[in-house]
């Protein structure tokens, strides 16, 4: 089988800025501890901002102002602190890369004379969040990875002759970031990949969808349906047009992948589905 070695190489311009700490402020009503909508809200397109970034560690400070007692603010603190780690755990990021969650207590004023008293305090009354991102992996010779049948199309794989256990990537089929459906420029090879699976009505075979950017072969997020099963939304959506087309369904199952198998290149990559042969009889052309 022809083969193609992918690999990827980092420009130091990438790895600077894929090595910058991450913030963002929470900020909170006086003796509240509980997150207001609004700051909520903010707080979730933050947390998606994370969804593709291999995270080292995530820090959560929490703060009162100065007024109160010593010991109030600091449990008042605490509890801040302890709202926004539970928000972060409810929206499918680990726990375990949550390092720190710690209450401050107050930020003293540093001077009384010629500031706003009420912004100030306003702005103390927060949760400080830091996001060390992971320096990307060095790319050695034992890390590059090896595609089979990605010289020659799937297309014209599906035409020659074909054995149980081959392996097909669908090139020219990508998927939108945290979806499952294909992008419009994918539409002309997927329907050529069908015609020809129509035809040769003897190739049974299994649909196995992947996704990219999260850690420990975790699944991802479809953002349609709030699931986390991305990678299987995205064979299931394959597996549904090829019905659609004519396909038998006895023909197929369709398997969800994880992240279990990245291929060390362009995301892009990785957000993919490959069909696995599983059975060959005879058929008729």
């Amino acid at each position: 089988m022809n083969k193609l070695i992918v690999f990827t190489i980092c420009c130091c311009c990438n790895l600077i800025f894929s090595l910058k700490e991450l913030t963002h402020d929470v900020y909170f009503d006086t003796d509240k501890h509980q997150v207001a909508s609004y700051e909520e809200n903010r707080l979730l397109t933050f947390i998606s901002t994370l969804k593709t970034l291999e995270i080292a560690s995530i820090s959560i400070f929490g703060f009162c102002d100065d007024t109160g007692a010593a010991n109030y603010n600091l449990i008042l603190s605490q509890q801040r602190a302890d709202a926004i780690k539970s928000i972060f755990s409810n929206h499918d990021i680990n726990e375990a890369l949550i390092s720190n969650v710690d209450g401050k207590g107050q930020i003293l004023l540093k001077k009384i004379e010629d500031i706003n008293l009420l912004k100030t305090r306003g702005q103390n009354r927060k949760v400080s969040i830091i996001v060390k991102p992971k320096p990307p992996t060095p790319i050695r010779a034992e890390n590059v990875h090896v595609v089979k049948n990605h010289i020659k199309s799937a297309v014209h794989l599906l035409k020659g002759d074909l054995k149980v256990g081959d392996t097909l990537t669908l090139e020219n089929i990508y998927f939108t970031n945290g979806y499952s459906y294909p992008k419009a420029e994918s539409k002309k090879t997927l329907e050529a990949i069908a015609d020809i699976l129509v035809k040769r009505n003897g190739i049974y075979f299994s649909i196995q969808g992947h996704v990219c950017c999260t850690p420990y072969t975790r699944d991802a997020v479809d953002k349609k349906t709030k699931k986390h099963n991305l990678s299987l939304a995205r064979a299931k959506y394959i597996y549904d047009y090829f019905e659609k087309k004519g396909i038998d369904k006895k023909r197929m199952r369709y398997l969800g992948m994880r992240r279990k198998f990245p291929l060390g290149g362009d995301p892009k990559f990785d957000r993919r589905v490959e069909l696995i042969i599983t059975y060959i009889k005879d058929e008729n052309l």
